[in-house]
């Protein structure tokens, strides 16, 4: 019930929680008749939507796809939810995951930045991935090219853990060519997660919106390369709202992508330029490194 209340077009976190708020149960919403969804501000045709084939058929291959014991999906309320992204106000309703469930839970660093990163900024985002992967920290990111390749990587070198929030349904991979990557971080005992239904392919706008969640998951962000447009300082935003961390590496003042970093630093982030600044940050929560 809660997985064809979810799939219904133009009902997103808000309205949904509101919907379970006032009926008790995403199945008594369900039976309930579309005038007693009107008083909640909810479209009518919502309602209709909600009784649609589409709804059964996103329900029906959600179940099929949870056969998998690698699968899982999990409610706003399930013990196995994440509690630091329970927190934001926008908590997707359902997260789709692939891998160790418990990973959710660890202590980690978003770590984002440009696509097109230049090799000593991928270098750069690697090595911070491996050094943190080390002292404890589990590395999220966004399963990018660039600097959250690098990061993932980076993590995967140490032999730690690595989480991919991604943009599109868990039956895409984006890019493709960090297939092989994906199942490397499940391997490994991490995870993919995902807020979109299964066989949601790329859309441009998805991908800023699952930045809350990268955010959400985290005690911090570290944004090692980004412009004054990259979508790596709407992460860092979420942050700041959410009251994690942010974290930035400064770089040239002649390299573009460097202006994005620079402008987090003026508004109050953590200036790095060394592991030692985010160990130093988080004392009790990673070990610092021995080797």
């Amino acid at each position: 019930a809660r997985v064809r209340l979810y799939a219904t077009p133009h009902i997103g976190p808000q309205r949904f929680y509101q919907l379970l708020q006032h009926f008790g149960s995403a199945q008594a919403a369900l039976s309930a008749p579309a005038h007693l969804w009107s008083p909640l501000g909810v479209p009518v045709q919502c309602h209709k939507q909600a009784h649609s084939r589409d709804s059964h058929q996103q329900a029906d291959n959600t179940i099929q796809w949870l056969e998998n014991s690698q699968h899982h999906v999990l409610t706003h309320d399930a013990p196995e939810y994440p509690a630091l992204l329970n927190e934001i106000q926008t908590a997707p309703p359902l997260l789709f995951v692939e891998g160790d469930v418990s990973v959710l839970e660890t202590p980690q660093l978003a770590i984002v930045g440009s696509r097109n990163a230049s090799p000593s900024n991928q270098k750069t985002a690697f090595g911070f991935a491996q050094s943190l992967a080390r002292s404890g920290c589990t590395i999220t990111s966004g399963l990018a090219s660039g600097i959250d390749t690098s990061a993932h990587q980076g993590a995967l070198k140490a032999q730690g853990k690595t989480i991919a929030v991604v943009g599109t349904g868990l039956n895409h991979t984006y890019p493709r060519s960090n297939r092989a990557l994906r199942e490397q971080i499940v391997l490994a005992g991490g995870a993919l997660v995902s807020e979109f239904f299964l066989d949601c392919p790329p859309i441009a706008a998805n991908f800023p919106k699952r930045n809350r969640i990268m955010s959400g998951l985290s005690l911090g962000v570290l944004v090692i390369e980004a412009s004054l447009a990259s979508g790596s300082l709407i992460t860092a935003r979420h942050a700041v709202e959410q009251n994690r961390d942010v974290f930035s590496v400064p770089g040239s003042i002649h390299y573009p992508g460097s202006k994005g970093c620079h402008q987090l630093l003026r508004e109050g982030a953590i200036l790095t330029e060394s592991v030692q600044d985010i160990l130093a940050a988080w004392q009790g929560w990673l070990a610092p490194q021995t080797d």
